[in-house]
């Protein structure tokens, strides 16, 4: 009797207890189970973040999400490029205005070059005479004073005749040498050689017109400077001291490295004509 005063109200509770766990959970609840397991995963992953950077020693950064640093570097790099650009214009702008200019000097070196060119060419049709007959045996009629010499050797033959103090027979060689190979590499030269010659025996004229020659086209030569300075001498003598002075001037900026020796004989020229400092 007293197993079944137990036994029932045991019985009753079994049975309302099992009735409870059949009655389905509100859909509702079950959408709050799962958010609170995604948030209880969330706090998991952040404790171990933080432990572990605790039990590392090192601070715990949180990097910006890949597609922003993409767009950064992107930005910076465009950036850049338009600096590069900008300097880029710049550079371009600056070629061009110097080219610009350095084609207007080149034009007005080039009106400079034409003007004296053609002062000296009108200079030298006017101050060349002609040649006594008695210096140079071809004109005279007789035998050239290099016949039978190779070009070469009619050279060499007139130096030494120079060297020698032979001012005549150095004037005749060379004469000759500029009448028969006038347009060798060796003739403008043979006229410089042939100018001093001339001015040796005071011929001033003739040896501006043979220094003239010697230096047309003002050639990059261990002569010219000296050919130059000497054309500014005979021009002194002839009472030419403005056509002097603008070809010392031209001596100045052609030959700036010309050897002291030729640079102190062309001051000395500049004294003498008074030419503007």
């Amino acid at each position: 009797m007293m197993f079944r005063r137990f036994a029932l109200p045991l019985a009753l509770s079994l049975i309302a207890t099992t009735a409870l766990a059949q009655v389905p959970m509100d859909p509702l609840d079950a959408r709050d189970a799962r958010r609170l397991d995604r948030m209880e995963q969330v706090m998991r992953e952040l404790r171990s973040i933080v432990f572990q950077g605790r039990d590392s020693g090192k601070p715990v950064v949180v990097q910006p999400a890949e597609t922003d640093y993409q767009l950064q570097e992107v930005s910076r790099r465009l950036g850049e490029l338009e600096q590069s650009l900008t300097r880029m214009t710049g550079d371009i702008e600056n070629a061009t205005r110097e080219a610009e200019l350095a084609k207007r000097d080149a034009a007005a070196l080039r009106a400079e070059n034409k003007a004296l060119s053609d002062r000296l060419t009108a200079f030298e049709s006017s101050a060349t005479a002609p040649s006594p007959p008695n210096v140079s045996g071809e004109l005279a009629g007789g035998p050239s004073a290099n016949a039978g010499l190779s070009p070469a050797e009619a050279f060499s033959q007139s130096r030494q005749a120079m060297l020698a103090g032979d001012y005549a027979a150095a004037e005749a060689g060379f004469r000759d040498y500029v009448a028969d190979h006038g347009d060798s590499a060796k003739a403008p030269e043979a006229r410089y050689w042939l100018g001093k010659t001339l001015t040796a025996r005071g011929a001033q004229a003739e040896a501006a017109g043979a220094y003239i020659g010697a230096i047309r086209g003002w050639p990059n030569t261990s002569w010219a400077p000296d050919a130059v300075v000497e054309l500014s001498r005979s021009l002194i003598a002839l009472k030419k001291p403005s056509d002097a002075c603008q070809t010392l001037d031209e001596f100045k900026r052609r030959y700036p490295k010309a050897p002291a020796a030729v640079q102190s004989r062309a001051a000395a020229a500049r004294t003498q004509a008074k030419c503007a400092a």
